[in-house]
């Protein structure tokens, strides 16, 4: 298939700005920007049915329309953190298709008729940034970007800003706290960042991910209805699925939503390393529940609704592999300590759920735990439901009830349950 995102697959040196407009970059921001009002970019894209590609899946025209029109200062935000364990597509995009990114953020902020772009890279992207930033430059020199864009009176800079490192900062109020120079830690919503108060420098701010915002020129270009015709109803067009552990073949895979665990998989990542059995899938990284590798599983189209359907989330579709000598116990006291690890340690029950937890874990890899702990293990995530102002407490439960859940006879082989019941068996 042609590629609309990972068009560096199909087109060398698409990252250079003269390849890029040959190859008919820009012409959907001068398009909208020349031809369309914003108000009608919003609903081309709230009638595609852009769903957000960095995890919630929340329409992409339904956020922008939330932007209050009469506010005189206005923001969009590209979210390039990618700290989920397992996402590496925002990379490949800012680094071998980076104008396609910026022309999409630059739509974006037509549309709501922002003030400025920020694009916030995580901290370890300091090449990367640099890099952006001449790109954003060369956007500049050709009027695409800055001061008076296109003659049309309407000045939008774009500016690269690096984090820390912080997971908490793919969150995206954390990651406005970030931006604003404050500490990376979430904030109290209402209000939301679209609305007076809740935004960057607490204006109305619209915030996006990276391969979101990729998909808007094609979409401005080519129209809602050809979008909707790749994927399904519910979830159309591309996706980027960053297939990783073990794999036969990592990499990042752009597809059409809709295909199913079984042949993303085997008929394009070459099925599991060594040719060993697949034991279990994380189709979200680290944040989303595991789920063992069934025929019903791996039947499962890769959509937002059917993902949920059988007990995870699509998430940013960093699937991760499992193979059959997979010790699931060490794989979840793993993802443990990086929650543990990333928690910011404002809400007490993620500050204090993730350090009992990893406690727990540490027992149990030591071969110190007793059938008490599994007991534990499952009240501590109760008391992190729902009580914590981002969803990091939330993602920090589903590593221990899915595998409790799917593969509880190897914690009761830890604690010598298993070998209690056969005895009595």
């Amino acid at each position: 298939m042609t590629h609309i995102l990972l068009r560096n697959r199909d087109i060398p040196d698409i990252w250079q700005f003269e390849t890029y407009t040959a190859n008919g970059g820009y012409e959907a921001l001068r398009q909208a920007v020349t031809e369309m009002t914003p108000d009608e970019v919003i609903q081309v894209v709230l009638d595609s049915n852009l769903r957000g590609r960095g995890g919630a899946g929340f329409p992409a025209g339904r956020k922008w329309s939330f932007i209050p029109k009469d506010a005189k200062t206005k923001y969009v935000v590209v979210n390039a953190d990618e700290s989920e364990p397992g996402t590496f597509k925002d990379r490949e995009l800012l680094e071998k298709n980076p104008h396609q990114v910026i022309e999409g953020a630059l739509i974006a902020a037509y549309a709501i008729q922002a003030s400025g772009v920020y694009i916030y890279c995580r901290g370890e992207f300091w090449d990367l940034a640099h890099a952006l930033e001449e790109r954003i430059a060369e956007a500049e020199a050709a009027n695409l970007a800055g001061e008076d864009i296109l003659g049309s009176g309407w000045s939008c800079p774009v500016r690269v800003h690096l984090g820390a490192g912080a997971y908490i900062c793919g969150e995206e109020t954390a990651l406005l706290n970030s931006l604003q120079g404050l500490l990376g830690q979430p904030r109290v919503r209402p209000p939301f960042p679209a609305q007076m108060g809740g935004g960057l420098y607490y204006q109305p701010t619209v915030v996006n991910n990276v391969e979101t915002l990729s998909n808007v020129p094609w979409i401005i270009r080519n129209g809602a209805e050809a979008y909707r015709q790749i994927g399904t109803e519910r979830s159309s067009g591309p996706k980027i699925f960053c297939l990783s552990g073990h794999a036969a073949n990592p990499g990042n895979y752009e597809l059409p939503l809709g295909i199913t665990f079984r042949e993303l998989i085997f008929e394009h990542g070459g099925g599991v390393w060594k040719e060993k059995a697949l034991k279990a899938i994380l189709p979200s990284g680290a944040s989303g529940p595991i789920l063992p590798a069934t025929d019903e599983v791996l039947e499962t189209p890769l959509t937002y609704e059917d993902v949920a359907a059988v007990g995870s989330t699509l998430g940013s579709a960093s699937v991760i592999l499992l193979d059959e000598d997979t010790d699931i116990v060490w794989a979840a006291a793993k993802m443990i300590h990086f929650f543990k690890h990333e928690s910011c340690g404002k809400c007490t029950p993620c500050r204090e759920g993730t350090y009992w937890l990893d406690r727990i874990y540490a027992r149990l890899l030591s071969g110190q735990a007793t059938p008490h702990d599994l007991e534990v293990l499952e009240t501590v995530p109760q008391q992190m439901d729902g009580l914590t102002l981002c969803a990091l407490g939330q993602f920090a439960r589903s590593p221990v009830w899915a595998t409790l859940e799917h593969f509880r006879e190897e914690y009761e082989q830890y604690v010598g349950l298993r070998e209690a019941k056969a005895e009595r068996a």
